[in-house]
């Protein structure tokens, strides 16, 4: 049969295009899995690289204080979110790439199977129908030649003279049986040629175009969603690059935010020593021993210069290295400068701690307030534990800060006594300072022995802000202002720290507050 071994073959050559096609989505699904595990290993790479060389220290070690180093920092940090976005793109091309075309490649195969197997179910029908077509012909061609050889008997045996009559009978009815039969086989031999070639008809210009036409439409879908897969490939680098290229903006700007100038003052400001400089040696005139009498000279041998010298070299060179000092509480080992940066920090944290636990004590006093006139709310005895401990915790706080005060006084620094002279009622609420006539005995005392000479010869700043008086304050001591509650004064120096604030009265005169009791407006 020529025409089913062309029509195979075509078949055969379809099969082969729609396999390949499925082979090159497996191909392509491959890819982006093997570029996922890439971009997942590159990202995880670039994490271990930023946790090796991230800073093991808090963001309070001193060298975190330099810009480069700070801008170093900041590099990690923009490093690890770009590693971050690695990982965006890998998950995204496992979950819409490699996920929905392995799905999809799946039920195209299910869908290419199904076509192939109706073509061969068409196919089976037409060979079926083709061997009934055959059988049927050879019947009618061996029945028509049985009738062919009973007429011949027949006529032959009519022809015949010592025949009898019966012979002659029995001859022609086998004759005419068989051209009956003959005739049965040729119509059922048209029925079945007619039954084929409508069959075969259906085949040629139905079954087997729809089945071509299927897996045409199934190619070209597998087409489509294929490149619509290779445009995703890009797009999931698009999704991320703003990201990006905000990362490489921030390294960029790290860059930009490094200050040599800034890390050279800010090296000297950590490690100012605060020694005074070496004075001038004075002139040792050696040349008095010449005409010492020989009784002196008896006492024992004049030194040389370089022995004398040898006195005062420590003079010369304070910082010669020596080793390192015990630490102790009131940071006495460190040089003065140095000393009082320590102990201002150590007041600051005292500070907040206990800022901390004056709010807390506030809440429970309002919180006992609220349980007393509504006991359904709670025990208001409930919080007395709580309360004396907060109060225990502020009067301890107190004490170090005052502690810690004192040191700074003696290290030079200006002390805050005034600022937390605030203490706890018997009921643990908080006593703010209201007056001058307070009681407060520190007041009368210098708060700060260098404010006299702070106005001598100075020109008049222009003020930076503006502050009202919450409290009266005395200003008995020397370099300080007093002031009434309600008073608006300008601010000419801001708090450096120390809890002091330069101003000046609408009089003209100037001098420092304490920072606590103002309200301080600086305009932006």
């Amino acid at each position: 049969m020529d025409w089913g071994t062309e029509l195979w073959d075509q078949c055969d050559t379809i099969d082969k295009h729609t396999q390949s096609g499925l082979e090159l989505v497996e191909k392509y699904v491959k890819f982006v899995k093997e570029r996922t595990e890439i971009e997942q290993q590159y990202a995880k790479q670039l994490r271990n690289l930023v946790k090796k060389y991230a800073s093991k220290r808090g963001k309070d070690d001193q060298e975190n204080r330099f810009t480069n180093h700070q801008s170093f920092q900041d590099i990690l940090n923009e490093m690890n979110d770009y590693a971050g976005q690695r990982e965006v793109i890998a998950e995204n091309m496992m979950i819409r790439i490699c996920c929905e075309l392995t799905k999809y490649l799946q039920e195209l195969k299910q869908e290419r199977k199904s076509y192939l197997l109706e073509a061969k179910r068409a196919q089976q029908s037409l060979e079926n129908g083709y061997k009934q077509l055959e059988s049927s012909k050879k019947r009618f061609e061996r029945e028509w030649r049985e009738a062919e050889r009973a007429a011949q008997y027949a006529e032959k045996t009519d022809q015949d003279l010592n025949a009898t009559k019966a012979d002659v009978e029995k001859a022609k009815q086998q004759a005419h049986l068989r051209t009956h039969i003959a005739e049965e086989c040729k119509n059922e031999y048209a029925s079945q040629l007619q039954k084929f070639n409508k069959e075969q008809n259906q085949f040629y210009y139905s079954s087997i175009p729809q089945v071509f036409n299927k897996l045409q439409d199934m190619d070209e879908r597998r087409v489509q969603r294929l490149a619509e897969g290779y445009a995703l490939f890009a797009d999931t680098e698009k999704r991320v690059l703003p990201i990006i290229g905000k990362c490489l903006e921030g390294i960029t700007k790290a860059g930009a935010n490094t200050d040599s100038k800034q890390d050279s003052l800010t090296l000297i400001e950590q490690h100012k020593s605060g020694f005074d400089r070496p004075g001038d040696l004075e002139f040792e005139d050696y040349s008095q021993g010449i005409n010492r009498t020989s009784s002196e000279s008896s006492l024992g041998t004049p030194k040389g210069p370089l022995e004398l010298l040898g006195k005062n070299r420590n003079k010369l060179w304070p910082f010669s290295k020596k080793s390192k000092p015990t630490a102790t509480e009131d940071f006495a080992h460190l040089p003065p400068e140095q000393r009082r940066k320590k102990l201002q920090r150590k007041m600051d944290d005292i500070r907040k701690e206990l800022q901390k636990e004056q709010d807390q004590s506030e809440a429970l006093l309002k919180m006992k307030d609220v349980y007393e006139k509504n006991s359904q709310m709670g025990n208001p005895d409930s919080l007395s534990p709580q309360i004396t401990q907060t109060a225990q915790n502020v009067e301890r706080l107190r004490g170090e800060l005052a502690k810690y005060e004192s040191w700074l006084m003696e290290a030079g620094g200006r002390g805050e006594s005034v600022r937390y002279s605030s203490h706890l009622n018997n009921n643990g609420a908080i006593n703010r300072p209201n007056n001058a006539n307070s009681g407060e005995g520190d007041l009368s005392q210098p708060i700060y022995t260098e404010f006299e000479d702070d106005f001598d010869d100075e020109e008049v700043d222009a003020p930076i802000g503006q502050c009202m008086a919450l409290y009266s304050f005395p200003g008995s001591s020397e370099g300080t202002l007093s002031m009434q509650e309600g008073d608006m004064l300008s601010v000419v120096e801001e708090d450096k720290g120390d809890g002091w604030t330069r101003v000046r009265s609408t009089n003209g005169d100037e001098g420092y507050i304490p920072t606590s009791y103002v309200k301080i407006t600086i305009p932006q």
